[in-house]
């Protein structure tokens, strides 16, 4: 399978050639051209014909080999090195991936690891907009991370949906075995999702604020909003970790008093059925001398005594609730 997802040569904001990484190098060097190569879980082989190309800087070539970074971005004299964490929704999980970014004056290097969704798009669609595209690689840059940022909404969206659900189910019953696992597991993917989001806001920050090569200030507004976007993402974040915290706290404090009522009302059934145990307990303890045993009325009037006192105690634990 190659590992060459896109090769392409811009000028004037147009696609003018798709060119072969061995000639990258040359087109990007033309007058007023820009290169975008896209590349897939590339080798080390690979990634080395590529730095031969657009002279990358080592330590960010490494990173790129090897993955596993945490978003941030690097200035390598005149160029730049960003990594995106993206992330894709699977069968109820979130799982991560990498996007590593090199740019530099004419050229633009996305190398994608693990789950990720195709920069297809992204490229169609700054190639429908050549007004926009001729700004050049910082534009690029920009599209690129709007559409990281953008991928985490139908995350956050599908486990938005999923947390309504567990709650609906929380606030009417204790949780399962298996809700208290899925809860578990959500919170610790969302939690995942703000370490992956939180850093690009200093990302940002940097490119719209400082002066960074091939960062034209006209394009300043544009990392502001993906700045925004990275906010929602974030506020939307601590809002569903706060929602399912208050679901399960919800759902212990229900159970507690639903645990609670019924403790009170075996507490009362034994204080009623106590008084019938205690009478009849008494007599029969075999005595030759009690009280009212020879008398004709004894057990009719033992009996009527355990029914009014039942009776009562069954009145007065009523009227406060326990029953």
């Amino acid at each position: 399978m190659s590992r060459v997802v896109a090769s392409a040569a811009y000028h004037e904001g147009r696609r003018v050639a798709d060119v072969p990484v061995e000639e990258a190098g040359a087109w990007a060097a033309r007058e007023g051209h820009f290169v975008w190569v896209g590349l897939l879980e590339p080798d080390e082989a690979l990634l080395r014909r590529v730095q031969r190309q657009f002279a990358l800087h080592d330590l960010a070539l490494e990173d790129a080999l090897h993955a596993h970074q945490r978003p941030k971005i690097e200035v390598y004299g005149d160029a730049l090195f960003l990594v995106l964490r993206t992330a894709r929704l699977t069968d109820g999980r979130i799982h991560f991936g990498e996007t590593h970014v090199f740019a530099g004056r004419n050229y633009v290097v996305t190398v994608r690891h693990g789950a990720s969704a195709t920069y297809s798009p992204v490229r169609a669609r700054a190639e429908s907009a050549p007004e926009l595209l001729r700004h050049g690689v910082d534009f690029v840059l920009y599209a690129v991370m709007d559409y990281v940022v953008d991928c985490y909404f139908p995350v956050l969206d599908a486990l938005e949906a999923d947390v309504g659900r567990m709650e609906q189910k929380l606030l009417h019953r204790p949780p399962t075995q298996a809700e208290v696992e899925r809860i578990a597991h959500v919170r610790r993917d969302l939690e995942r999702l703000r370490r992956a989001a939180s850093p690009l806001l200093e990302v940002c920050s940097r490119l719209e604020r400082f002066p960074l090569p091939m960062i034209d200030e006209v394009m300043h507004p544009y990392f502001r909003d993906v700045y925004d976007h990275v906010i929602r993402v974030n506020e939307s974040v601590v809002s569903l970790r706060e929602l399912l915290s208050f679901a399960f706290e919800a759902s212990m404090m229900l159970a507690s008093a639903r645990q609670n009522d019924v403790t009170r009302k075996l507490a009362a059934w034994a204080a009623i059925l106590a008084v019938p145990t205690a009478v009849a307990g008494v007599y029969g303890m075999n005595f030759e001398h009690m009280p009212e045993l020879k008398w004709a009325y004894g057990y009719p009037m033992a009996l009527a005594v355990i029914i009014a006192v039942c009776g009562l105690l069954y009145w007065r634990f009523k009227r406060i609730g326990w029953l």
